[in-house]
């Protein structure tokens, strides 16, 4: 049997910058994944160049930039690891990154420096401490001996896999969501928690296109392509939490967060960002922060001329031009949507001079307050995150240590969801490294 002090699952961003630290403190760490590619939603983010982490945020108001049921559990680790320690590392392994929006950070490069960053961390233990990794490496079962007698036993889990049996003296979960399966994504750190007896939030999309029905969509999907800067806000929605599951490990796929009616509710939110048409729906950076927010049946509002006085600019323009309706409005919105906007009456399919101030008001009613109710999203495969998953009151905020001696969870596995923007990675890069100095802290 292999023995170490700690077993990471899931060689992800959090799992292997949680492993390079806890190596470097001096702990004798292995790394599982059950994919043959390591760190692959690093890979591919940010069009391959890694948005890791964002200049703006303000550790000190982790709710601004956070969903979950309790928000400010991530302020502990974001205070204790910043934004700048995280950019610290990233200019010691030589890696040039610019500033691209509202504080985004990314490679200049590639995101495979960022990988190979990471991956040379793991290999710089000290104290005696080092990393290993097994992949590819599947785990069938998670084993505790009661050590109530001492918490801190050597061997209080045994883990089964299929590159043979491992003894530790701690877990660590670092194996994501449920989003972009394509890539790796799966349940494997719910039912572990599940195992052993952590509550659950129900999961689902965040970061995601928002879709609409066919036909109703219709006149729209042929601005598919078209983007834009507007102003979206959807209203209240209600986060329930899930009942505590016991048992042993469920099996793949089984069913997980059943939920409970209640929840906290959660005030309008209203984000300026840049909307893209597609042929199904709406996405872009201003769709992907809405739907984090967004609940089914809710409708989404829409400002699609968000810096101009759409009222004053139609009525100077029916005082002095001659012009269409849709040319006129081609100077305040791109001329594709306009086109498609004025088809929706005819008393804007006109000259501006012959129209009626009731239907310029209208016109620019409903340019500045489109209102609509999506049917769905995209789902898991095109989501950037998962929204909801282990519970944060059976964690720890200073360690990611759960009810459950020796048990930690860390990154997306947890309900903690940032905005898009590098948000999400830094709540990886903090609570690894929350979690390795508690492991130093109790295992050396």
């Amino acid at each position: 049997m292999h023995s170490y002090d700690v077993v990471v699952i899931g060689a992800g961003a959090a799992g292997l910058f949680c492993a390079g630290v806890a190596g470097q403190l001096g702990l004798k760490v292995l790394v599982l994944d059950h994919s043959e590619k390591v760190a692959e939603k690093i890979r591919i983010s940010g069009g391959g160049r890694c948005n890791f982490t964002n200049r703006q945020l303000d550790p000190a108001a982790p709710h601004k930039y956070f969903l979950g049921d309790n928000p400010h559990f991530c302020r502990s680790a974001l205070s204790r690891y910043t934004p700048q320690d995280f950019i610290a590392l990233v200019q010691r392994h030589g890696i040039a990154f610019h500033e691209k929006h509202k504080g985004q950070l990314f490679c200049d490069r590639s995101a495979e420096d960022l990988i190979q960053m990471l991956l040379a961390e793991c290999g710089a233990g000290a104290l005696g401490g080092h990393v290993e990794r097994w992949q590819p490496c599947s785990v069938k079962n998670i084993a505790f001996s009661n050590a109530s007698q001492r918490e801190t036993a050597s061997n209080s889990y045994q883990i089964e896999s299929d590159r043979g049996a491992i003894a530790c003296a701690a877990v660590v979960v670092a194996t994501g969501g449920l989003s972009i399966p394509k890539i790796g994504a799966t349940d494997f750190g719910y039912r572990v928690a599940k195992q052993f007896g952590l509550r659950l939030v129900e999961t689902r999309p965040g970061l995601v296109p928002l879709t609409f029905d066919g036909d109703a969509w219709a006149p729209y999907a042929q601005l598919a392509g078209l983007s834009l800067p507007v102003k979206i806000e959807t209203g209240k929605a209600v986060s329930p939490h899930a009942p505590p599951l016991r048992g042993s490990l469920p099996p793949e796929g089984a069913p997980f967060a059943l939920g409970r009616p209640g929840g906290k509710r959660k005030d309008r939110i209203t984000f300026d960002e840049d909307l893209l048409f597609t042929h199904r729906g709406l996405s872009g950076p201003a769709v992907l922060q809405i739907s984090s927010y967004w609940r089914e049946g809710a409708p989404i509002r829409l400002n699609l001329a968000p810096e101009a006085d759409l009222p004053l600019a139609l009525a100077r323009a029916k005082a002095s031009s001659r012009k269409l309706i849709a040319n006129e409005l081609a100077g305040l919105v791109p001329a594709r949507l306009a086109d498609a906007w004025v088809q929706q009456d005819t008393a804007w399919q006109r000259p501006i001079s012959e129209a009626t101030d009731k239907a310029l008001n209208l016109l620019a009613e409903r340019l500045a307050r489109w209102e609509l109710t999506p049917t769905g999203s995209e789902g898991y495969k095109k989501a950037e995150v998962t929204l909801g998953g282990v519970d944060t009151r059976d964690l720890s905020s200073q360690t990611m240590e759960s009810k459950q001696p020796g048990l930690y969870f860390i990154g997306e596995v947890v309900d903690v969801t940032g905005w898009l923007g590098g948000y999400n990675f830094q709540w990886a890069w903090a609570s690894a490294y929350a979690c390795a100095q508690a492991l130093a802290a109790r295992l050396r």
